[in-house]
């Protein structure tokens, strides 16, 4: 019976430990960025005004704390249901560690005034594409990044440039998720 015993847990410590360790981030501990946005609320409709059928600004965003040792910050927005695969919106990097946010209608300016530097969208332009669906109802992920470092690229990178960057240098992510239909 005690042999039993021993063996169930030992089982159910080796089905656990992986988890253990993929839970795991940097610093022994799961780090979770919280996402937000004066504008719209996870899971429901962004604003008419953020997206390509009125003025086509960026939302405000706001995330927490970004953890210990991270030297910058970098944004994904893209729409993984789009007809020809996922299309990105926004891409931002190199923000500056102790930003705590970005304000409504950020520049389309490949450098901005806070250091941090815009890439390209497949709009094929630098700055923020908001959603725009052909038709039915699309989901936008506002994803945040804290990095251990600083991106080596130049404004104007693209996505896939901007992720080969980040690999290896993730300290702590989170998203928000908004919606739009046409």
């Amino acid at each position: 019976m005690y042999q039993k015993v021993v063996i169930c847990v030992i089982a159910i410590l080796i089905m656990i430990y992986p988890l253990a360790i993929s839970a795991e981030i940097k610093g022994g501990r799961e780090m979770k960025i919280k996402v937000g946005s004066a504008a719209f609320t996870e899971g429901v409709m962004i604003p008419k005004q953020y997206t390509c059928d009125d003025a086509d600004i960026s939302p405000p965003l706001s995330w927490s704390t970004v953890p210990e040792g991270t030297k910058s910050i970098a944004i994904i927005v893209d729409d993984p249901d789009a007809p020809a695969g996922t299309w990105v919106h926004w891409l931002v990097y190199n923000l500056p560690p102790d930003l705590k946010g970005l304000p409504e209608s950020v520049p389309a300016k490949e450098t901005l005034a806070n250091g941090g530097m815009q890439g390209m969208t497949d709009f094929r332009r630098i700055g923020y594409g908001g959603p725009c669906p052909p038709s039915g109802t699309h989901r936008y992920f506002f994803k945040i990044y804290a990095l251990d470092s600083i991106l080596d690229l130049y404004p104007g990178a693209i996505k896939k440039h901007m992720l080969l960057a980040m690999e290896g240098h993730i300290l702590a992510e989170g998203e928000l998720m908004g919606k739009y239909r046409r």
